[in-house]
């Protein structure tokens, strides 16, 4: 799956405005080996400067879009997305969330400013001031709608059906399911589908391409996968003469 084409552009674009680049496919189309990409041309000189940083735009960017895509095509007929995480190269993220998208995917949030995440650790250092305890999920959401801005996604990750039980009612729009197996998946989707319909669940931990689509089977909407950006193999791409 490619993805990285008008990146590997730009880099050529910024060794010599002179170099032609000129794609064969577009991203996110699938290609098999030995075929061509793209052609660029111009001086010899400017196409050997700028080649090692056009492949491995291309390779790094077309390998995260080929892993998602496997992962994508693992959870088919099923209503879960594939999402990908903040665990994305420095500098990279805009490119590497690109490329998900490229390979079928979606994204998940961008940084920590366009989403509200409520984990654990919040729990504990948000109720530094409490005289005993931390907060619940569910008190952690009433808090957080209240004094967030209107229209702000607030996900909330719980560990147990007995926390999603108290969270469903305080409102949450995204409620992650961390580290749950299968059979847990269905309850808490049972759970949810009795009185919550409107809030989606994500599942989260342990998820890999021999168990994503039992995870998908469980009823989910959401799947998240660091791996999509943290694990993905680089695809290999050539530079060869003609």
């Amino acid at each position: 799956m490619v993805a990285g084409l008008p990146a590997a552009a730009e880099a050529y674009k910024a060794v010599d405005d002179a170099v032609t680049f000129e794609p064969a496919v577009v991203d996110g189309t699938l290609v098999t080996r030995g075929q061509t990409v793209a052609v660029v041309s111009g001086l010899a000189r400017s196409l050997l400067t700028g080649e090692r940083l056009a492949l491995n735009l291309l390779g790094r960017l077309s390998g995260i879009a080929s892993l998602t895509r496997q992962y994508v095509d693992a959870v088919t007929g099923s209503r879960a997305g594939i999402f990908d995480t903040r665990k994305t190269t420095p500098g990279w993220r805009l490119l590497e969330k690109y490329a998900v998208r490229a390979g079928g995917g979606r994204n998940h949030r961008m940084g920590l400013f366009d989403a509200v995440l409520i984990k654990d650790n919040h729990l504990a250092f948000g109720a530094a001031g409490k005289e005993s305890g931390s907060y619940t999920p569910a008190e952690a959401v009433t808090r957080t709608r209240a004094t967030a801005p209107a229209g702000t996604v607030i996900e909330v990750e719980v560990d147990t059906l007995q926390q999603l039980a108290l969270v469903l009612p305080a409102g949450p729009d995204i409620v992650l399911l961390d580290n749950m197996p299968p059979q847990m998946l269905r309850s808490a989707v049972a759970q949810r589908d009795a009185g919550f319909p409107k809030i989606e669940l994500e599942a989260s931990g342990g998820v890999n391409l021999s168990t994503v689509g039992e995870i998908a089977r469980s009823g989910v909407e959401r799947i998240s996968v660091g791996a999509l950006t943290h694990s993905a193999i680089a695809l290999d791409l050539g530079l060869d003469w003609l």
